[in-house]
């Protein structure tokens, strides 16, 4: 379980076997069951989580009571409610389990404690902020400019192992289109190949 954080993070920065010890100390282990939330909208979030097991969701409910999905959150990614995590502030997100999971959480003050005591965590984090920025970037652009089709072929491409571990109503959701329409779009998907 930690291996894949220590992998994770090798990705951005070389970092000793002491180092990631004392990286890994603050954190701990969260199982979540399907269907179980990790956050429910209105709690503050106490936690950046990162992902060893499962699949979860990040959603919110609009106006109408309809799930609008930000991103789905699986082996090797990070989730959480940067906004009331930051500010303390209560979340209008959802965290739920698509399926059994298991996340390392961190809270806001142990995170601080290891910006000050390893120099290495500080810019591991402002990578992934970066990281992070650029998918919201680009996910936005998207949204804006792209058709559905365009929007789900790019979704099949760059998480093709991640639509079948989904529901066509959660990939619907996360497209911001109807299950009815996403449905047409794989059929005439299908008839062209």
């Amino acid at each position: 379980m930690s291996e894949l954080l220590h992998k994770h993070i090798e990705k951005h920065l070389p970092v000793t076997d002491e180092e990631f010890q004392q990286f890994l100390a603050p954190f701990y282990q969260r199982k979540v069951e399907r269907k179980q939330f990790l956050l429910k909208a209105g709690e503050v979030c106490k936690f950046e989580g990162f992902v060893t097991k499962g699949c979860l969701r990040v959603y919110y409910l609009d106006e109408q009571g309809q799930e609008r999905i930000l991103y789905f959150a699986v082996e090797d990614w990070w989730v959480t409610d940067i906004d009331s995590f930051t500010n303390n502030i209560p979340s209008i997100l959802n965290i739920e389990a698509l399926e059994d999971s298991e996340v390392l959480l961190i809270t806001q003050p142990y995170k601080e404690a290891l910006y000050e005591q390893l120099p290495f965590v500080e810019k591991l984090f402002r990578i992934m902020t970066q990281k992070t920025h650029v998918a919201l970037q680009r996910r936005m652009i998207s949204a804006l400019g792209k058709t559905a089709d365009e929007r789900y072929l790019e979704f099949i491409e760059k998480y093709p192992q991640l639509e079948q571990r989904l529901t066509q109503l959660q990939v619907a959701s996360y497209l911001g289109i109807t299950h009815e329409f996403l449905s047409k779009i794989r059929k005439k998907l299908a008839r062209q190949r």
